[in-house]
């Protein structure tokens, strides 16, 4: 009885985290809809291109965090090593691109 007990305890439990991760997923999807249709709608009412390159690009560095951290499960335990080499790829992508930019500039 006590084992049947505890095994419907770590179900329940079980259940309960994959709803809350459900729910998680769902509210980020949403959210990057809501991103995409903003950055379709700054592009139609045609904006300045001053305001809205920066803005697509804010909104699609927020998308990229969230397509890593929700849907990618970089927030799970073992992908440590994982996310330290993709975001140690971007920092070093970021950098490249700084530095030819201001390579070419100057």
């Amino acid at each position: 009885m006590t084992e049947n007990t505890s095994m419907s305890k770590l179900n329940s439990y079980q259940n309960h985290k994959s709803k809350e991760e459900m729910k998680h997923q769902v509210i980020t999807f949403a959210l990057m809809i809501i991103f995409t249709l903003i950055a379709f709608y700054a592009v139609a009412v045609d904006m300045d291109k001053i305001f809205v390159i920066p803005l697509i690009l804010i909104l699609a560095i927020v998308q990229v965090g969230f397509q890593f951290y929700y849907f990618m499960h970089m927030k799970d335990k073992g992908h440590e090593l994982v996310a330290l080499l993709i975001f140690g790829g971007i920092w070093v992508a970021a950098v490249a691109i700084l530095t030819f930019t201001t390579i070419i500039w100057w």
